[in-house]
């Protein structure tokens, strides 16, 4: 398996973690219902995050936590959802992808997923 190296390597990986997040009823509804996401419209900014996490390229220009801050507003987002996040996230990666950025990719996943709860925590 190769490495993360590209925007495209990183729209693949994305693309294929949304379809498990949106095929997963313990979660999806998230997305579905609750902040009703058109992928197609949201993937290039997420790709844009995910590059500047990863490949060091800036373009990333929206504020991730006050995103997150208000999806919590309208449903509280739980331990349980981030970590059924983050499960996903690295399985999508290591089924895809093995290497130093791959391997980072986690980690920062990891690190997001804990600031955001410690953070939607804090806002309660």
């Amino acid at each position: 398996m190769n490495d993360i190296q590209t925007r495209n390597d990183l729209e693949k990986l994305l693309w294929a973690f949304y379809r498990k997040l949106l095929a997963d009823p313990s979660i999806n509804y998230i997305f579905i219902r609750v902040a009703q996401i058109d992928l197609d419209a949201h993937m290039p900014s997420l790709t844009d995050f995910w590059e500047q996490m990863l490949l060091e390229r800036n373009g990333y220009k929206k504020n991730v936590m006050q995103i997150h801050l208000d999806l919590n507003e309208k449903e509280k987002l739980t331990a349980e959802h981030f970590t059924i996040w983050l499960n996903h996230f690295n399985a999508t990666v290591d089924e895809m992808y093995a290497g130093n950025i791959a391997e980072n990719a986690k980690t920062r996943a990891l690190s997001i997923a804990t600031v955001m709860r410690v953070k939607l925590a804090d806002a309660l």
